[in-house]
């Protein structure tokens, strides 16, 4: 399901809607929100490892958290807040995608790159409210997550699971919290 691009707002409401979230990364709550993403790569890389922060947005919370914890390898990139695309040349142990791929306007392009960017061996955590697969037209008028104008596409299991055999993934784990492309 997904937004048609004649609805899309202009790039100057985009970042000003972005401004307005309050990603204040010494929030509890936040670093909360984040935590499946946090654990996750703390129980599954070691601290050496390369991490990039993909759409990390005014407060990098993960990627604080995960510094917190050891981490002290993690790459930021934000096409509005963190623009450096010198990142996007290197590879990655991990890739955290916290509440971005709703944002996506190319998902093709976007798990094209995301795929690219991870070496072999590694996994790209995302975060994002899951659509049910065959929603009905109420259901989807009344979700909450349809009513921010930058979301632009929704995923459903099933569209999940095309990523991950499209874009060459081995597997991909869905959690309500957590979506996991190894």
């Amino acid at each position: 399901m997904f937004l048609h691009p004649k609805s899309f707002i202009d790039v100057s409401s985009e970042k000003s809607r972005y401004e307005e979230h309050n990603n204040d990364v010494t929030d509890p709550r936040y670093q909360n929100f984040v935590s499946p993403i946090t654990e996750a790569i703390a129980n599954h890389f070691f601290e050496d490892s390369d991490g990039l922060d993909y759409g990390c947005g005014t407060g990098p919370v993960a990627s604080v958290v995960l510094e917190q914890k050891g981490f002290k390898k993690i790459a930021l990139y934000d096409p509005f807040f963190q623009p450096d695309e010198k990142v996007l040349d290197n590879t990655y142990d991990f890739i955290i995608c916290c509440e971005v791929m709703e944002h996506f306007y190319g998902p093709k392009d976007e798990f094209l790159r995301l795929r690219k960017l991870l070496r072999p061996t590694g996994k790209l955590f995302c975060k994002t409210s899951i659509l049910k697969d065959h929603a009905s037209e109420d259901y989807f008028k009344d979700w909450w997550y349809n009513n921010d104008p930058t979301h632009v596409f929704f995923y459903t299991p099933s569209t999940l699971k095309y990523i991950a055999e499209q874009f060459n993934f081995s597997n991909v784990t869905i959690d309500p919290k957590l979506i996991t492309f190894g």
